[in-house]
């Protein structure tokens, strides 16, 4: 009778051990971070992007955004965007604002964007003079 006794006992804890490790498990990131470098145009119009992010563990299609920075050609604004298959224009900013006249922006913005399964998941550097996108860089996440 003690063998048995002592046996549940074992059990309990070990299930309240193992319980207790799933949360923490639940807690850490759903994969690497990954990295993204976005380039477009030249000399006064050299835009440069780069997109910090992760998988989404367990949903397909669908990566966290943990970081956008952006520098724009002295005489260009550029903005980084992804393709948002929601968007009328296809396209959906990631910054609250671009970068302008060669200065630089940085944001973190920490959204989750999703697509459909089959519709892959894109981000656009593009850059403007004077109300025309004249540069872009297109890069698969």
């Amino acid at each position: 009778m003690r063998v048995s006794v002592l046996s549940a006992t074992a059990a309990l804890v070990f299930a309240t051990l193992a319980g207790g490790a799933a949360p923490a498990a639940a807690d850490s990131p759903a994969g690497p971070v990954l990295q993204v470098d976005l380039e477009a145009g030249k000399g006064l119009h050299h835009n440069t992007g780069t997109v910090i992010y992760e998988r989404v563990d367990g949903a397909a299609n669908s990566v966290r955004i943990i970081s956008v920075q952006i520098t724009s050609g002295e005489q260009d604004c550029a903005w980084v965007s992804w393709n948002d298959p929601h968007n009328v224009n296809g396209w959906s900013n990631l910054t609250s604002e671009p970068s302008c006249n060669g200065t630089g922006l940085g944001e973190n913005p920490g959204i989750i964007i999703k697509a459909p399964v089959g519709h892959p998941l894109k981000v656009r550097l593009a850059g403007d003079h004077l109300g025309d996108v004249v540069h872009k860089d297109i890069q698969k996440l």
